[in-house]
Formats: C-alpha cells, sequence, structure tokens
C-alpha cells in the first residue's frame, strides 16, 4: 500500500504513521528523516538542502520531491510505504504527480487548534534520531532523555506556544493539498483526533 498522512502540524502524524507501518510493515518516509539522511549521506540533492538550511531559507520543493524520490526507490519501499506529512503543499502535490509518484489512500488528519496547541506544547523531539514524544501521552522511559539512542530531548522552537503559531497553522490548512488537488480517484478518508491512538484497523482491511 502506498499511503500519504496529511494533517497540521501537533495533528499526530508521526504517531499514526509508526502505529500504521507496524500493521502493515512498511517503512514510513517524513521530510525531517529523509533530509537529515539525505544531508548526511554527501549525496547532491543533500548538498543542495544542507546550502539552504545552514543559510536559513526554505528547502525548496524541487530538491524536497527529488530527495522522496530517491528515497521512494529504495528496495525496502518495494511492497508501499507511509508519506508522512508531505505534500505539504498543492505546489508539491503536483510535483509529486508530475515526478510519476502515485498514492493507492489519502488519510487527512484533522483537529482542532485548541487541542494541537496543547500537544505541542507537551511535545519533546530527539535532535539526533528524530524520535518524538509527549510528556504526558508518550513520556520517554527517562525523563528528558531520548529511548532509541540517549540524546537529550528537545522542545522544538515551532512547538513553543505563542500567538504566531495559531496564524502560522491557519496559514498551513489553507495551502495544504484538497482531495482535488491530490486527485479525485484516490481514496480519501478523514480521521479526527483527540489523543494519540491506534487507527481502527478495518479502514485497511483487504488493502
Amino acid at each position: 500500500m502506498k499511503l500519504i498522512l496529511l494533517g497540521a502540524p501537533g495533528a499526530g502524524k508521526g504517531t499514526q504513521a509508526a502505529i500504521l507501518a507496524k500493521e502493515l510493515s512498511i517503512p514510513t518516509v517524513s521530510t525531517g528523516n529523509i533530509l537529515r539522511a539525505a544531508v548526511a549521506s554527501g549525496s547532491e540533492l543533500g548538498k543542495q538542502a544542507k546550502a539552504c538550511m545552514d543559510s536559513g531559507a526554505l528547502v525548496s520543493d524541487e530538491i524536497i520531491i527529488g530527495i522522496i524520490r530517491d528515497r521512494l526507490a529504495e528496495p525496502d519501499c518495494a511492497n508501499g510505504y507511509i508519506l508522512d506529512g508531505v505534500p505539504r503543499t498543492i505546489g508539491q502535490a503536483e510535483a509529486l504527480e508530475h515526478n510519476g509518484i502515485r498514492f493507492d489512500r489519502v488519510v487527512s488528519l484533522e483537529i482542532s487548534d485548541e487541542t494541537i496547541m496543547d500537544r505541542m506544547s507537551g511535545r519533546r523531539v530527539c535532535p539526533k534520531c528524530g524520535a518524538s514524544y509527549h510528556v504526558v501521552a508518550v513520556p520517554p522511559k527517562q525523563e528528558g532523555v531520548c529511548d532509541v539512542c540517549g540524546s537529550a530531548l528537545i522542545t522544538r522552537k515551532d512547538d513553543a506556544p505563542r500567538p504566531s503559531n495559531r496564524v502560522s497553522r491557519s496559514i498551513i490548512r489553507k495551502q495544504s493539498p484538497s482531495r482535488t488537488s491530490i486527485g479525485p480517484a484516490v481514496f480519501w478518508s478523514r480521521w479526527r483526533t483527540k489523543a494519540p491512538s491506534k487507527p481502527p484497523p478495518q479502514r485497511f482491511s483487504g488493502c
């Protein structure tokens, strides 16, 4: 199965992607992880991405889609994959289609801004391996320490509660791909989320 998970930052895409990846035995591909991997590998696209990040500029859609295309061509994606949070914009959705990247299912995680604010204020991430935690819902075994690699956990700058975050998320919602921009032929499902939980397996039965 080839699956897209969409949703605003803090909607729970990473949590649900990890659950689904285990259920379906396919890898999760998230922008943050593949960007870090591309930079570490020293590939041409990785060098371009690093130059953008070092200068404080946003990594272009062209570079991001190129890195995604290379990642999806790897052997572990042969039987399917989950794209976590990509595409983020209509432009990225169009670029995926232009590059011949097709999907079977699209799941949109829908959540109120108030719930996102509460959730993101408790989120902690590992700057080394990318593992994500929540101080209440999914705490690490040792407070402030990553279970995976032992690094000190941090709060991302964009997770810090401030009024501009609400405005930014409203802009993201308006710019996010819709059912029309991704394609009406793709099966589209909406999940309303309140807290990290295991998605209903029957939604994917027989796939």
